[in-house]
């Protein structure tokens, strides 16, 4: 698998004119492959954290400090959806993801993550994925039969590197991505879900051939190990699993997921501590999987959308990532020829947290922090 370095220059920063300021206004972005967007501002939120698109062309937003929003087709606050869980935010914890699985019209089922503090020590936390059913009507919604099916385990101290976004694959299996939660050596810790990706059956219950079931507890759950803070996943046109992750200090990556392997974290990064420690990179260890790109300096990846609409046809497979500390759109050509690589950055000021391709086509993404919008990028018109 290949990697590399990608350095930020001059040549990869994109350009925004006329700010939106208000619900409604737009602007044109240039990105540094010169391709033009309009960004229209549809709505805006407190410290929104995951979009979800619903079959009818409306959709879901969450909120870290735990509102759940039902947006109209045309990106409106409609509603919240009552129901939800209880969540207390600190740090970078509260509630998280938030996912309608391919088959809701049927089902009626979606996915929720967020945090819990432990009953007995509120400095504990971990995160919980729930099952639950979303009754809609036309202006609202309620979520009931609401089931446990994952609880990140052991609970630790610190508010930080929760991951819990959450994929279920073409052939039915439920993806939870597991942060570090920023104590390092977990991640290769067989006996605790931190810093994995973790494959279930959608109940909870363990798939039989899950690489580690042999060895029973909570190794049966893991599928790869050795991440740091996963805050992207998604699935390809051909099923195939992709997660990014947080590097250190720099070293961010985007990940091929194959069964049973180790990304090496914390033994090897393309990043360093931030005490000022070097961590080895991939390459000096290569029984490790190495990341098929890699960004220094980072990018703070969050938000991870393979775009398989038609609106952008030139851009359909290609990978769509939010940077937080970047404040980018980052754009990577999936099937280059050498492999993945960052084929063009969209910037307007901002820290981006969620990316979501609309079932109509457009990019959706959602800014970070108090007053984030909820901005929908479309081609330009020439």
């Amino acid at each position: 698998m290949t990697f590399r370095t990608l350095l930020v220059s001059a040549a990869l920063i994109g350009t925004s004119t006329a700010a939106c300021a208000d619900i409604g206004d737009t602007q044109t972005i240039t990105g540094s492959d010169d391709v033009k967007l309009t960004a229209t501002h549809l709505e805006t939120f407190d410290k929104p954290w995951a979009m979800a698109t619903l079959p009818d062309g409306r959709s879901l937003v969450t909120e870290k400090e735990g509102t759940i929003w039902l947006l109209s087709a045309e990106g409106k606050k409609l509603a919240e959806i009552t129901g939800g869980p209880e969540v207390t935010e600190r740090g970078q914890g509260g509630l998280g993801d938030i996912y309608v699985p391919a088959d809701f019209d049927q089902s009626g089922e979606v996915y929720i993550s967020y945090v819990e503090r432990d009953a007995k020590d509120d400095s504990l936390s971990g995160a919980v994925v729930q099952s639950a059913t979303l009754t809609l009507t036309p202006t609202g919604g309620t979520l009931s039969d609401m089931n446990r099916v994952w609880t990140q385990s052991p609970k630790v101290t610190g508010n930080g590197h929760y991951g819990h976004r959450i994929g279920v694959s073409p052939d039915n299996y439920l993806y939870i991505s597991s942060g570090d939660r920023q104590k390092f050596t977990p991640a290769q810790s067989m006996d605790m879900n931190l810093g994995k990706i973790i494959r279930l059956n959608r109940d909870g219950s363990i798939p039989e051939d899950n690489p580690f079931v042999e060895n029973g507890g909570i190794a049966s759950q893991i599928w790869t190990l050795g991440h740091r803070n996963p805050l992207g996943l998604d699935f390809d046109a051909e099923g195939q699993l992709w997660i990014h992750e947080m590097g250190p200090k720099h070293g961010d990556e985007l990940n091929k997921i194959v069964r049973s392997e180790n990304y090496g974290y914390p033994m090897v990064s393309n990043g360093d501590h931030y005490s000022g420690v070097e961590i080895p990179d991939h390459e000096t260890m290569p029984i490790f999987e190495a990341p098929s790109v890699y960004w220094v300096p980072a990018i703070s990846p969050a938000g991870f959308s393979i775009y398989k609409g038609d609106v952008f046809a030139d851009w359909k497979g290609d990978g769509f990532i939010g940077g937080l500390s970047s404040q980018a759109l980052i754009r990577v050509d999936m099937d280059a020829e050498d492999g993945p690589v960052e084929a063009g950055r969209y910037e307007w000021g901002k820290r981006i947290r969620e990316v979501e391709t609309g079932i109509d086509g457009a990019i959706y993404v959602l800014e970070d922090e108090e007053g984030g919008r909820l901005m929908k990028l479309m081609p330009a018109a020439e």
